[in-house]
């Protein structure tokens, strides 16, 4: 881990080239996540009956499955990460994800292979789950740890900028191929080709990842191999030492991942509903250019969390998520003029910001450094498995049966127990492990 200051150009330069290199991985690895459900809609009959009514909760249920992959991903790799270094895991999480993607873009038809191309959609996803819990925490954990104390907000903040830009990215390609394409045609063969795109990418990152800095000592690496590290990514050591800093990570997460994935899956989707008895190509518009925003907001999160405090973005974020969610989820379905849609989602992105722009940084700075990559990783895993992947899941379930009201109830109630935590358990600008000063 770096000691530079920030006043060190050359340490500096340094810092961002890691970062633009760690956060390269993560765009394509998220991309390969969030492409699933931009194009779930097109790809669905290829894998279930088109006369099944049960095929769109089908579809979501293997979305929230993957995600129970997540805490055996990211005690793997958070445990690999720990003891043999951040760039190898990374490395090994993308050729995972890439290798998965491909899979997915050849896999025949149900009308070729009847219920075993769902089984192969489900056992490829999985994997993706297992990666991307690997995935998460350490690349949290790198970009925070590549970030200069006094930078750390902003630089890390990137961590999100390419988990939203994967979602740009997948709506991108789907803009594009709605200009040259029509609905039939990508539902045949269109969604090949977005899985395929993200396979090819994640190769190119296989490459940029090999010459990125290692950021745990190469002291901490050797004594690992040699057997004198045991508490190294130990999750004996995680539960018994560091079970504070666990749960804490745990409830930070809950409402936040909560938030972001009714937010920036449920509420794109709403968009991409209300409008898809017009021209489909509107909500597409919509959902990327608030989706961008949502990207760009990230690095004006992060620095102003450098100058005000990790935990004052965090408590607007759960004041805003309390106070807020009710009406974004009842009223954003029923929004059919272009900007108003627009600007309901924006102001919901405006206070999740809160949370994504410096979550990675607020959880890196919970653990020390023998076990930063699994207590993240894992932390953060259990509460996305529990509410993140599965509001998707919850949302269309209550859109069904008519208990909309119900869904957005829930959420509220998640994100108030997040802010509670937030307000009484959370220091401002206090001590913490990454700066040395715990």
């Amino acid at each position: 881990m770096s000691t530079a200051t920030t006043a060190d150009p050359a340490a500096l330069r340094r810092s961002i080239a890691n970062t633009l290199k760690g956060s390269a991985g993560n765009l394509v690895e998220w991309y390969d996540v969030y492409v699933y459900s931009v194009f779930a809609v097109y790809f669905e009959s290829r894998f279930f009956s088109a006369e099944d009514k049960n095929s769109t909760l089908y579809i979501w249920a293997i979305f929230a499955a993957t995600f129970l992959m997540r805490p055996i991903g990211a005690w793997y790799f958070g445990r690999f990460a720990d003891r043999y270094g951040r760039r190898l895991a990374l490395t090994v999480s993308v050729s995972v994800m890439a290798g998965c993607s491909f899979v997915v873009a050849l896999t025949p038809t149900a009308g070729t292979l009847g219920p075993w191309a769902a089984l192969i959609l489900l056992l490829a996803r999985l994997l993706q789950g297992f990666a991307t819990g690997g995935e998460y925490g350490t690349s949290a954990t790198y970009m925070s740890e590549a970030a200069l104390p006094g930078r750390r907000g902003f630089l890390s903040s990137f961590h999100y900028v390419t988990l939203v830009g994967g979602h740009v990215l997948a709506q991108l390609t789907l803009l594009l191929m709605l200009v040259f394409w029509d609905t039939a045609q990508i539902s045949d063969w269109g969604w090949r080709i977005a899985f395929g795109l993200g396979g090819i990418a994640a190769i190119v990152v296989f490459w940029l990842r090999r010459s990125m800095d290692e950021s745990l000592e190469q002291s901490s690496i050797a004594a690992a191999r040699e057997g004198k590290a045991r508490a190294s990514g130990s999750m004996r050591e995680l539960l018994v030492h560091q079970w504070r800093p666990l749960l804490l990570c745990f409830l930070i997460t809950a409402g936040g991942t909560v938030a972001f994935y009714t937010y920036s899956v449920n509420g794109p989707k709403m968009i991409q509903s209300a409008f898809a008895g017009d021209d489909p190509m509107v909500g597409t518009l919509i959902n990327l250019g608030v989706l961008a925003f949502l990207m760009v907001l990230q690095p004006v999160g992060g620095w102003l969390s450098d100058q005000v405090g990790r935990k004052t973005l965090l408590v607007f974020f759960g004041v805003g998520g309390v106070l807020y969610t009710w009406y974004m989820v009842t009223r954003l379905p029923q929004q059919h003029d272009a900007l108003l849609a627009f600007l309901t989602l924006a102001l919901g992105f405006v206070i999740l910001t809160g949370y994504t722009s410096i979550n990675a940084v607020v959880k890196a700075e919970l653990f020390p450094t023998h076990v930063r990559a699994l207590g993240v990783g894992f932390g953060y895993a259990l509460a996305n498995s529990l509410f993140g992947g599965t509001a998707p899941l919850l949302y269309q379930g209550a859109l069904r049966t008519g208990h909309v009201g119900a869904f957005a109830a829930y959420v509220t109630a998640v994100i108030a127990v997040s802010l509670v935590v937030y307000v009484f358990f959370l220091e401002n600008k206090g001590p913490n492990w990454l700066d040395g000063t715990r």
